[in-house]
């Protein structure tokens, strides 16, 4: 089933996420729903809180990000087929070179911003059987992780721009919210006016 995407403004975008366990309910069919929803929004990751739930849950699919011409070889084959479901993860360490990139996120349509963040980071989560893992990533892998990661802790990626670029974006944000906005996919906006 295909869930609306929560827009900019809502208080649970802004919440640290709660670790869940494996008789957390429905938890099979909410992340089959995860996955419809952000294939249906041609998203490459979601995370619970962008629909509603402030719970330690995010997904990764990096394939389309694969077709990209910049890319070695290597880089392009570790972004191929890599779909993962991470509960109850905790980043241990980013380190590396801070870099930057053209970020988007699904609550925050139509706004892209160059974001840095570290190079590689060490993460433990598990799956969605709960296997624990704990792994390395870098380049891409890791900044789409870090990206999904910081919607669990109540970040977004706007947070992590100048105070300028901030003020910039105040009104276009201020519409998302309100739903001032063309989407492809389904959205709830915390700010609407109700029609009477």
């Amino acid at each position: 089933m295909i869930l609306p995407i929560v827009a900019y403004g809502d208080p649970v975008l802004r919440k640290v996420g709660d670790n869940i366990d494996k008789d957390y309910p429905k938890l099979e069919e909410l992340v089959a729903n995860m996955w419809e929803t952000m294939y249906n929004s041609n998203g490459v990751g979601l995370a619970a809180p962008q629909i509603g739930l402030p719970i330690r849950l995010f997904l990764v699919d990096t394939t389309p990000f694969a077709d990209d011409e910049d890319l070695t070889e290597e880089e392009q084959n570790a972004l191929k087929g890599f779909r993962k479901v991470f509960i109850n993860a905790q980043i241990e360490e980013e380190t590396g070179t801070e870099w930057a990139f053209n970020e988007g996120c699904l609550s925050i349509p139509d706004v892209r911003e160059d974001v840095s963040r570290k190079d590689t980071i060490t993460i433990s989560y598990m799956d969605e059987n709960f296997k624990a893992y704990k792994e390395t990533y870098d380049g891409l892998l890791a900044r789409v992780i870090q990206h999904e990661y910081d919607h669990i802790e109540g970040i977004l990626f706007i947070d992590k721009l100048s105070t300028l670029k901030k003020r910039l974006l105040k009104g276009r944000l201020a519409n998302i919210s309100k739903g001032k906005i063309k989407v492809e996919y389904r959205m709830r906006f915390p700010n609407m006016k109700k029609a009477r």
